[in-house]
C-alpha cells in the first residue's frame, strides 16, 4: 500500500476542487493518504509561494478567473468571493482550527478525508464560517463524526505538535502551495497535476509486479 501525503490549508479553494478527484485516484490505487493541514501563512513564504492576499491585484483577479473556469469544468459549486474568506485583516489562527479538526479526527483513527472536504465546501460553497467552533461542530456531526469531542481535541497538545510537525515537514520538502501531494518525496502541486500523481502510482504499482 504506497503511503500519499497531502500537504494543505483547510482554507484553499483548489484543495476543495481536487477532493473528489484525488479521493479516486487513492481508491483505485489502495494508497494509504495522510492530510496533513499546515500553516500556510507560516510555512510558504519561506519556500516562495505567495499567499492569495499579499500578490498584486492583476494575480488575485486572474486567481479569480481560474477557480471559475475550474468550478464549471469539474462541476462543483463554488463560490468565487466566499462570504467567510476575508481578503483583507483576517482574525489570528481564522482557518487553522479547521486543520487542527482535521488531525484531531485523524489521530482517533479515523477516516478523516470525509470531514476535511465538507469543511472546504463549507467555506467554499455553502457560505458558511469554518472559523466558529459552533459551525465545526454542526459540519462534524453532519458527516458522522462526534463534533463535540473533535472540537474539543484541536487545542490539545496532541493535535498541536501535530500540526507543529506538518508545517516542519512541509519546510524541510519545499512545500509551497496548497494542496501539494507527496509520493516517495515526489512533490505534486495543485489539483491540476493529480493526472500526473495518478500516473505515478500506476508506475509504481507495474514496477512492484
Amino acid at each position: 500500500m504506497p503511503d500519499l501525503s497531502c500537504f494543505y490549508s483547510l482554507s484553499s479553494p483548489w484543495a476543495y476542487l481536487g477532493g473528489p478527484r484525488l479521493q479516486d485516484i487513492v481508491r483505485r490505487h489502495r494508497a494509504r493518504l495522510v492530510l496533513k493541514p499546515f500553516d500556510f501563512q507560516e510555512v510558504v513564504p519561506k519556500t516562495g509561494g505567495v499567499p492569495i492576499r499579499t500578490r498584486p491585484q492583476p494575480r488575485r483577479d486572474y486567481h479569480a478567473v481560474e477557480l471559475a473556469r475550474w468550478r464549471d469544468y469539474l462541476g462543483l459549486p463554488l463560490n468565487v468571493t466566499p462570504r467567510h474568506y476575508p481578503m483583507q485583516n483576517p482574525a489570528p489562527n481564522w482557518n487553522k482550527h479547521a486543520g487542527w479538526t482535521v488531525i484531531a479526527a485523524q489521530a482517533a483513527g479515523l477516516d478523516a478525508f470525509p470531514l476535511s472536504h465538507a469543511i472546504l465546501r463549507a467555506l467554499w460553497a455553502e457560505e458558511r464560517d469554518i472559523a466558529d467552533p459552533a459551525v465545526r461542530r454542526a459540519i462534524a456531526d453532519e458527516n458522522g463524526y462526534d463534533g463535540a469531542a473533535l472540537v474539543a481535541a484541536e487545542g490539545s497538545e496532541a493535535v498541536q505538535a501535530q500540526y507543529r510537525r506538518n508545517g516542519e515537514e512541509a519546510e524541510a520538502l519545499g512545500v509551497f502551495g496548497s494542496p501539494t501531494l507527496v509520493l516517495d518525496g515526489e512533490l505534486f502541486w495543485g489539483q491540476d497535476r493529480l493526472g500526473f500523481l495518478d500516473r505515478a502510482l500506476a508506475r509504481r504499482a507495474a514496477a512492484r509486479t
